[in-house]
């Protein structure tokens, strides 16, 4: 078809038509439908599939869209996708991300989290419960949101237990020498030193190589991380010592957050504290049936003298508690809610 064929010129002007009215409707003010504009919610995580965090955050999204009926759409992207721990943090401030599901880098990004960092401080998840009653909501969320961070409910990462390929740890002084990955928080460094190991802070999905090829000896996960991330396959030893529990805290970020309808951003917050039950049922069952699954790809498994930790513990309790302002005081208060 040439440029003097009667159809072209039709067409050519039925498209200057339909561009003429499509400027004359913007100038005018209109918007499109809300289903024409379908907002995508990115959500990312560090865990690989099979983890408490890929269970927790697909649920999530399976509750929310369910409720958003069009409004919005939440999206997962795992294992890391989106960058680790720190660069989602960093997207979150900068309204490039719109969730993202952090643990103990939080204790980074603003002092108060690193109570969570205190060995053994969280006795059970009913302790929790109580600890995120009376403080987490009342004291750490609206520290966080200073920072430009918001959390909308309170999940979990787990009990972290220590693996490694040089020997058992049963004492503190077991660890001495041992190359000890850690997260990319700076009071699991200082407990580590504590116990003598020499810790090192790296990105989780760096870890497996890392143990793989000798540059790390071990490292500290729950067992839902361990065995999702198959480091049974370059892990020896694994001892029990649940030293920190670690929550996870849904979270966007403020400036982001707040450009998003208000229908919406109440329903992704319903959703997200009623995921917090199915993350607890699940993180519970999973707990068992992981260990059993570890023991039989070949991990040797031992319990450690837990006392022993504790009292090699009180350093890092005095110095979060003079180094961290208030600290003190709710750390005195999480304990008397145990």
């Amino acid at each position: 078809m040439t440029t003097d064929d009667p159809g072209f010129c039709s067409k050519r002007r039925d498209f200057l038509q339909i561009a003429a009215a499509g400027a004359a409707l913007a100038a005018a003010g209109y918007v499109p439908s809300a289903a024409a504009q379908e907002v995508t919610i990115k959500l990312g995580h560090v865990g690989e599939p099979g983890s408490l965090f890929q269970k927790s955050a697909d649920e999530f999204a399976k509750r929310a869209n369910a409720k958003l009926a069009g409004k919005a759409k939440v999206v997962t992207y795992g294992s890391s996708q989106l960058g680790g721990d720190k660069e989602m943090i960093q997207k979150l401030k900068l309204g490039t991300l719109d969730m993202a599901l952090p643990s103990t880098v939080m204790s980074s990004e603003v002092d108060l989290f690193g109570m969570f960092e205190m060995p053994y401080i969280v006795k059970d998840r009913a302790h929790m419960a109580r600890i995120e009653k009376e403080i987490f909501w009342p004291s750490l969320e609206p520290a966080a949101e200073k920072k430009g961070l918001k959390t909308l409910a309170v999940w979990e990462n787990g009990y972290r237990h220590i693996t490694n390929n040089k020997r058992p740890i049963k004492m503190p002084d077991d660890l001495k020498g041992i190359k000890l990955r850690v997260p990319e928080g700076k009071w699991r460094v200082k407990m580590f030193e504590a116990y003598g190991a020499n810790p090192s802070p790296m990105k989780f999905s760096e870890l497996f190589t890392a143990l793989q090829t000798g540059v790390m000896d071990g490292q500290e996960n729950p067992l839902t991380q361990i065995y999702s991330a198959k480091l049974q396959e370059v892990q020896k030893y694994l001892s029990l010592s649940g030293h920190v529990y670690t929550p996870a805290y849904l979270t966007v970020g403020t400036r982001h957050w707040e450009t998003l309808p208000a229908d919406v951003r109440a329903t992704l917050e319903s959703a997200a504290k009623e995921t917090q039950a199915f993350v607890y049922a699940t993180a519970v069952k999973d707990e068992g049936d992981l260990l059993e699954k570890l023991k039989a790809d070949g991990m040797q498994v031992n319990d450690v003298d837990k006392p022993a930790f504790i009292k090699a513990s009180k350093t890092i309790y005095n110095e979060f508690g003079k180094e961290v302002a208030g600290a003190q005081a709710l750390i005195d208060r999480a304990v008397a809610l145990g």
